[in-house]
């Protein structure tokens, strides 16, 4: 196929490969992805159980766009379970795009991954962090607060995990941290 091509050209180039693919019907592009060692597969509400082990062999992450999937009013979810059953990581992302999810609020598609997903508060801070990292090729220095990782990070006010999917329309972000340097600060 001409996907296979340019997937087999790109990894020759040494490029990393994404695929957007299972948004609205199971073309096997979540194989395909798999089988070319793809950095993530974005969508996937058709996925198998056959794709999310796929997926899982080849290290490929998983990145849930529940934005896409609330705009275009889809009746059929990604497939969790089976991504849970076969350790598939899933990343969480807003795919603002002015065609299927006009909404660039991370805040909101963490929401959705909760409350439309059923995706845990784990699940979606893995999925913002280390996952959204790994799904970008940048998980060597981002993703996590550690020792020679890139200091990163937003500071959120709130009391649990569980809030993170909880508030709409209030953002309770209370400092932004890039490279190491305080770019916002404001009262909680």
């Amino acid at each position: 196929s001409q996907l296979d091509r340019l997937f087999s050209t790109a990894k020759a180039l040494g490029w990393p490969v994404r695929l957007h693919s299972e948004q609205i019907s199971n073309i096997g592009g979540a194989r395909l992805a798999a089988r070319h060692g793809a950095l993530a597969c974005d969508h996937l509400e058709y996925a198998t159980e056959e794709d999310a082990l796929e997926l899982a062999r080849a290290g490929t992450v998983a990145v849930m766009l529940p934005v896409a999937y609330y705009v275009l009013a889809d009746p059929q979810l990604p497939p969790i379970k089976y991504l849970r059953t076969h350790r598939v990581p899933m990343a969480v992302a807003s795919d603002a795009n002015p065609g299927s999810a006009p909404g660039a609020s991370l805040q909101t598609a963490m929401n959705m991954a909760r409350r439309l997903f059923g995706m845990t508060s784990n699940e979606v801070l893995d999925g913002v962090t280390r996952h959204a990292a790994r799904a970008l090729g940048l998980s060597q220095r981002h993703g996590q607060i550690a020792a020679g990782y890139r200091a990163d990070f937003a500071v959120w006010s709130i009391d649990t995990l569980d809030e993170l999917g909880y508030w709409i329309g209030f953002n309770p972000c209370s400092m932004v941290v890039r490279g190491g340097e305080i770019v916002l600060e404001r009262e909680a």
